[in-house]
């Protein structure tokens, strides 16, 4: 995984709620075993017609946004508990979700997978949307050693487990936290 620090981004807003993991990345997609390939697919249903032309009015077909940031409606992950919804959020190039409130298990993934989810206020929330309505290129800044979002309408902080922050600082999924400890443990065990 790509170590993380802080990110500059723009974002693309999608202010849906309870956006579930099957919207996230439909089933139907679900048969491949290794992470490339879902960012595709992300949002299938809500991108594309069913002869796979792209809906213009879908926020990721709208050129006006882009970034490494998605800002989302609350419940954010909800549903079943298939990890290639973070797959498909990460392939796609996102490195940070917002939103208000996130699913467990969804966060879990995001986490173990390099994604970092952000759970803001509702009020703070609202206002990242309005000021991206407003100017679409809101540069947000998420800086995970101080565990603070802000953008020029406002800043917040947020949570994050400190093993999961450290892994993300160093790249490292839980396997490689494992490896690292390497000659600790060999250490430990003559």
């Amino acid at each position: 995984m790509k170590a993380f620090t802080t990110i500059h981004s723009s974002a693309i807003p999608l202010p849906i709620e309870n956006i579930d993991t099957d919207q996230i990345i439909p089933a139907r997609f679900l048969k491949a075993t290794t992470r490339e390939g879902f960012g595709e697919n992300l949002f299938c249903d809500w991108r594309y017609h069913k002869d796979g032309s792209e809906k213009a009015d879908f926020v990721l077909n709208d050129l006006t946004y882009s970034g490494e940031i998605l800002v989302a409606g609350a419940n954010f992950g909800c549903g079943s508990s298939r990890e290639h919804a973070a797959w498909a959020i990460g392939d796609y190039g996102f490195r940070v979700v917002v939103s208000s409130f996130f699913a467990d298990i969804f966060k879990n993934n995001a986490l173990n997978n390099g994604i970092l989810p952000v759970q803001v206020s509702e009020d703070f929330l609202q206002k990242l949307f309005a000021s991206i309505q407003q100017n679409p290129g809101t540069e947000i800044t998420v800086d995970l050693d101080n565990q603070k979002i802000s953008f020029e309408g406002g800043k917040a902080s947020f949570d994050i487990n400190s093993y999961k922050k450290m892994c993300l600082q160093k790249g490292y999924s839980d396997l490689d936290f494992l490896l690292s400890l390497r000659e600790k443990i060999g250490a430990f065990e003559m």
